[in-house]
C-alpha cells in the first residue's frame, strides 16, 4: 500500500514539475491533488528534495528500461531497414509516452537550477544517445552493413538531427506528424548515403 501512495506522489509530482517546474510546485497542492494532507505525504518523503530525488531515479530507471541506454542496449539491427524500424520505433517512444514527455520538460527547466537534472539532460538529449549508436553503427559496420567511417561520429550525425526534431515536437505538438515524416525521410537518407556498398 504504502509502495502505491509513493507511486501515486511520484507520478502526481513529475505532472506537477513538468508545468510549473521545482520551484513553482508546492508541497501542499500536491498532497491536495493526491486527496492528501500535507503531513501524511511526509509520512513518504520527508521533503520536496527527497520526491525530486526519488523521481529522478524513477526516470532512469524507466527509460533505460524501455528505450535503453549505452550500458542496455537495443538489439542491433541485422539490415538496413532495421535501422530505420529501430529509429522509428525509438522516436515513436520518445514523442508519445507521456511520462517520456513530461520527463523532458522536467530536464529542459530543471537542468539550469539543478545539477544531477543537467547531468541527466545532457546523457538523455545528447551524450547518450551518441553513446549507443556508436557501439550500434560498430556493429553494422563490423557486419558489412554499414561502410568504414568514424563511429562516434557517424553516430553524432545521426542522433543530433532526430534530437532536434523530438524537441521540436515538445514545443510544437502540432508538428508531431510532420517531424516523424522527416526522421523516417533522414534515417532513409543516411541509409543510402552510408550503406556499404560492392567494392
Amino acid at each position: 500500500m504504502a509502495k502505491d501512495t509513493k507511486e501515486r506522489i511520484l507520478a502526481a509530482a513529475l505532472e506537477m514539475f513538468s508545468k510549473n517546474g521545482y520551484a513553482g510546485t508546492n508541497i501542499r497542492e500536491l498532497a491536495a491533488s493526491l486527496g492528501m494532507g500535507k503531513s501524511s505525504m511526509y509520512r513518504h518523503f520527508e521533503s520536496k528534495e527527497e520526491i525530486w530525488n526519488a523521481l529522478l531515479d524513477e526516470m532512469i530507471a524507466y527509460y533505460a528500461e524501455r528505450f535503453g541506454s549505452p550500458e542496455h542496449l537495443p538489439p542491433a539491427p541485422d539490415s538496413l531497414e532495421g535501422l530505420v524500424a529501430m529509429t522509428m520505433r525509438m522516436a515513436d517512444f520518445t514523442v508519445h509516452d507521456e511520462k517520456i514527455v513530461m520527463t523532458r520538460k522536467v530536464l529542459s527547466i530543471e537542468q539550469f537550477r539543478d545539477e544531477r537534472a543537467r547531468e541527466l539532460a545532457t546523457r538523455h538529449f545528447l551524450t547518450g544517445l551518441t553513446e549507443m549508436f556508436t557501439q550500434i553503427f560498430a556493429g553494422m559496420m563490423d557486419n558489412g552493413l554499414l561502410r568504414q567511417d568514424d563511429p562516434k561520429m557517424l553516430a553524432f550525425s545521426y542522433t543530433a538531427p532526430i534530437s532536434a526534431l523530438i524537441h521540436l515536437c515538445d514545443r510544437e505538438p502540432e508538428k508531431t506528424e510532420a517531424a516523424m515524416a522527416q526522421i523516417e525521410a533522414f534515417s532513409r537518407h543516411f541509409v543510402k548515403t552510408f550503406q556499404k556498398t560492392g567494392e
